[in-house]
């Protein structure tokens, strides 16, 4: 009886998609869409760095360094502004080794329901800040890191346009997680419409002024899906039963879904898409 054989991966798709080398930080890991995200670039080669509001979950730590790479947790409140503002200079700072990063996932979020009329100034203060300041401060910060290790610094010595081609270690990717709500208003969400919007605006804005310097920014943006952030939508009944019957697919979206399209967005083959985001919804938004 023959020994089944290990499927070989083709140089081709190894060439384009492998992630062997690379350092990718990683926001909201420990569950649902962004623990995928993460294993899914562990998965293609890449080593961790999990922003995490602590230590005590370490269920993504323990599945990235299972796949045979380095994982590292650093504490940081996504909620705390000035924390924030010093994380990435930690990370790439001798604290931790000088780490250089290639890829940037800000998956964190959180989610405030109530009617518009009664929305509080304090939940709207919360999801802001996580959901769009946050969004805001790790790109900035993680692409002038990816700047300076790609030819420069915008506002310093000019930077050869396509330099960041060159670079050995490739091009830096930033990808940013939006939402089905980056398009339409949704209901009793108007916090996170608005950060949801404005994510969409840092996506085109950054890539506006980075594309050329060897930095791709972009973003995915999950449809209905199935996980903790939506739980009062999938206990609703009436509402979980006429979301299901507009999406083509007949399904909610699984944490899974998100696997592929990332590690496209994070590997060269996506080394000429910029600015752009990419809707994971089964087909709500065509309908």
């Amino acid at each position: 009886m023959s020994t089944p054989t290990t499927p070989t991966v083709p140089a081709y798709l190894a060439s384009l998609f492998s992630l062997e080398g690379k350092t990718a930080l990683v926001t909201g890991a420990t569950r649902g869409i962004g623990q995928q995200i993460a294993l899914s670039l562990a998965s293609a080669g890449a080593d961790l760095i999990l922003i995490q509001r602590s230590t005590t979950n370490t269920e993504t730590l323990e599945k990235v360094k299972a796949l045979g790479r380095r994982a590292d947790i650093v504490v940081c409140d996504l909620a705390d502004k000035d924390a924030v503002g010093k994380v990435v200079q930690r990370i790439t700072g001798p604290e931790m080794g000088s780490r250089v990063v290639d890829v940037l996932v800000n998956c964190g979020g959180i989610q405030r329901r109530t009617p518009a009329e009664n929305f509080p100034t304090q939940d709207w203060d919360e999801v802001l800040q996580v959901n769009l300041h946050t969004v805001f401060t790790l790109t900035r910060d993680v692409g002038r890191h990816m700047l300076e290790s790609r030819g420069g610094v915008s506002g310093g010595p000019a930077v050869e346009e396509g330099a960041g081609d060159a670079n050995p270690r490739g091009r830096g990717k930033i990808i940013n997680v939006a939402s089905l709500v980056s398009y339409q208003g949704g209901l009793t969400v108007p916090a996170y419409a608005a950060a949801k919007h404005g994510v969409l605006g840092l996506i085109k804005a950054f890539s506006n002024e980075w594309a050329s310097k060897g930095i791709n920014v972009n973003g995915v943006a999950p449809g209905y899906i199935n996980t903790e952030m939506n739980t009062a939508l999938l206990a609703n009944p009436t509402r979980s039963r006429q979301i299901l019957e507009r999406i083509p697919q007949s399904r909610w979206g699984l944490p899974d879904d998100f696997a592929g399209v990332v590690l496209f967005l994070a590997s060269r083959a996506s080394d000429y898409v910029s600015g752009e985001t990419v809707v994971v919804d089964g087909g709500w938004m065509g309908r």
